[in-house]
């Protein structure tokens, strides 16, 4: 079998599995886990090891357990706080960007964030939060295991290079401009940690993605593929009530992840790049997976879906007007700097 389609029926089933096992065992979030899943298998490799697991689980509980030590400091001196969650989110991008720590910067961003708000409404909901993505993870990793034997990578090749870090004064800006897009979100879900918690997982998303993309093509890649992700979100939605049992959601789940990876891939030809579907699929499940829920607990799950729509839409105009007015600033400072060079060189 060619490589890329191994790779397109490992990264379809992983998160299939992953759906399947979370919600057979109805762990805390269970959507968590397709989600991590996309996130690991979309990077081509062999799965990490039991070592390399135990690991992961251990930096995860680190670094989200940041979030826990700024809970009182949050109940009591709400702004330094604020301002310390500020600078780790800073720091987080700047460790992904400069780094290339993806997945440590991700999951440092969600403990100063999700795990703080979540404490602040009750710290018994910040732990929770932080067991449901240790579980989650553990499982899109132990379903990666069952899978990859089956459609395995080629023989790696001799190491290459790594590629060169970004220069440091690009690094700070951009890592300046996820921080930007961060807090404001931020802000809002302290408000009501419970009704807003999702839109703190869209922002993180918007945040790494917004380091991947300039002003010109920022509209298209954070606002097209929110947009995209709702209509996939719905269509999914209105499948699953033909049947809704946890066979068909594993096969209409195998289904959607199929073309998802596809388009990711390559074998279906698109004029976005891997990053943008990959944000489809996430943000999909981050819209799905809550409705879902809300269907469980009797809630309306319209109102609520269109509400979290509504939301993740105008973080996103938000984190797409930032990127432009940032750039633009950028550009003018630099224009100015090239301009007294020239004058003192005269």
């Amino acid at each position: 079998m060619h490589i890329l389609a191994r790779r397109v029926f490992r990264l379809s089933l992983v998160p299939s599995l992953s759906l399947a096992v979370a919600y057979g065992l109805a762990i805390p979030l269970p959507f968590l886990a397709p989600l991590f899943a996309f996130m690991l298998v979309s990077m081509p490799g062999p799965p990490i090891g039991a070592k390399g697991l135990a690991g992961l689980v251990m930096m995860i509980a680190i670094t989200l357990s940041l979030g826990l030590l700024l809970i009182p400091m949050l109940l009591h001196y709400q702004m330094t706080a604020i301002l310390i969650v500020a600078c780790g989110v800073y720091l987080s991008s700047y460790l992904t960007i400069n780094m290339g720590k993806m997945l440590f910067g991700t999951f440092m961003t969600i403990g100063f964030t999700m795990i703080s708000a979540a404490g602040s409404l009750n710290f018994a909901v910040a732990t929770s939060v932080i067991q449901a993505l240790v579980i989650g993870i553990s499982v899109a990793v132990i379903c990666h295991w069952i899978v990859y034997p089956f459609f395995p990578e080629n023989p790696a090749p001799a190491a290459s290079k790594p590629a060169g870090a970004q220069p440091p004064e690009q690094s700070n800006w951009i890592a300046l401009r996820s921080m930007i897009i961060v807090m404001p979100a931020y802000l809002l879900v302290l408000t009501n940690p419970g009704a807003y918690m999702a839109v703190i997982m869209k922002t993180v998303l918007l945040s790494q993605q917004s380091s991947m993309v300039d002003a010109k093509s920022a509209g298209r890649e954070l606002l097209g593929s929110t947009f995209l992700a709702g209509g996939f979100a719905a269509l999914f939605w209105i499948a699953l009530k033909i049947s809704p049992n946890l066979w068909m959601f594993f096969l209409w789940m195998l289904l959607f992840s199929l073309y998802f990876s596809c388009k990711i891939f390559g074998l279906i030809k698109s004029r976005y790049p891997a990053s943008f579907w990959l944000n489809v699929a996430v943000t999909m499940l981050i819209l799905l997976g809550p409705a879902v829920e809300d269907s469980a607990n009797g809630k309306d799950v319209y109102a609520a879906f269109f509400s979290r729509m509504a939301l993740f839409v105008m973080v996103t105009l938000y984190a797409w007007g930032a990127v432009a007015l940032l750039e633009r600033l950028r550009l003018r400072r630099m224009n100015r700097q090239n301009i007294d060079e020239e004058s003192v060189t005269c």
